[in-house]
């Protein structure tokens, strides 16, 4: 398997150079970069940080999430792991700076985090121990702190080297997560990394094939946040039905897995099936 190469540098949100374009990632590498951070973060509830808790339970009332999330036993179950989930300083930060300086993003990292854990439940036996070890959801765009805010927020499509430089945020939070976290192989690392990889290859940034359940959970959370979310490029969000016909596109031609897909449209239901007893159509 070929080494992944950085395009862009890494840099952290104070400004710091963790990598320069055109470093190889390697283990050694990687090695390396964790064994010359010294610092100590403080660790931090997600749920406890500022507004997140409240900001998250405000966006699930908002269409179409309020019918995704329509039970709220399901809902005091997410905010209760949310309780779980701790998170180092600097990526409590990164939350904060998105907040402020780009609200899309800190709402979808927020939304991702909810509609992972939900599909969870149903795909994974051990989900919660699972969701606590990894907080995948509010890590897993950590990287587009190294992306120019001219170009996440840009009104206009993106042109082909804005949109290969915008693809460096899987890389980026790759190495971002393996610093803040001393650790390159925990699962919040393979996701940042790994979201926008596709089951068949034809994903970014190795082409690799997803082989990890909850990877695989958040890459299609991920899809299908962003289709149905206005952005700046596209003031009108796709409604739900055209959003999941997407998805099942992508499921029938191998880029992503069925049962995921159909664990997010039974939830969207009223009459909410087991996802093994969704059909679509």
């Amino acid at each position: 398997m070929s080494v992944l190469k950085l395009n862009y540098p890494v840099i952290t949100l104070d400004g710091t150079e963790l990598l320069a374009a055109g470093k190889e990632l390697s283990e050694e590498t990687l090695r390396e970069l964790i064994s010359s951070n010294s610092s100590s973060y403080e660790i931090n509830s997600l749920a406890d940080h500022g507004s997140i808790k409240q900001d998250l339970v405000s966006f699930l009332k908002r269409p179409p999430y309020n019918m995704v999330f329509a039970d709220q036993g399901q809902v005091a179950e997410l905010l209760k792991l949310m309780e779980g989930v701790n998170l180092v300083s600097p990526v409590l930060q990164s939350l904060d700076h998105f907040r402020k300086n780009d609200f899309y993003t800190y709402r979808h990292i927020l939304m991702v985090f909810a509609l992972s854990t939900l599909v969870a439940g149903d795909l994974i036996e051990d989900y919660q121990d699972r969701i606590r070890e990894a907080a995948t959801g509010p890590t897993h765009d950590i990287g587009k702190l190294c992306i120019s805010p001219d170009i996440l927020r840009k009104a206009a499509p993106l042109t082909r080297a804005e949109h290969h430089n915008l693809e460096h945020h899987a890389a980026a939070g790759y190495v971002l997560l393996s610093y803040y976290f001393k650790d390159s192989k925990t699962l919040p690392v393979a996701v940042a990394k790994e979201h926008h990889e596709r089951t068949d290859g034809s994903g970014y940034p190795a082409g690799l094939k997803l082989n990890d359940r909850m990877v695989e959970i958040v890459a299609v959370s991920d899809i299908y946040d962003a289709l149905i979310s206005p952005r700046p490029y596209r003031p009108v969000a796709y409604d739900n039905r055209t959003a999941f016909e997407e998805l099942t596109t992508m499921a029938e031609t191998g880029k992503i897995g069925w049962e995921v897909v159909k664990a997010l449209i039974a939830h969207s239901r009223r009459d909410k099936p087991h996802f093994s007893e969704c059909e679509v159509s």
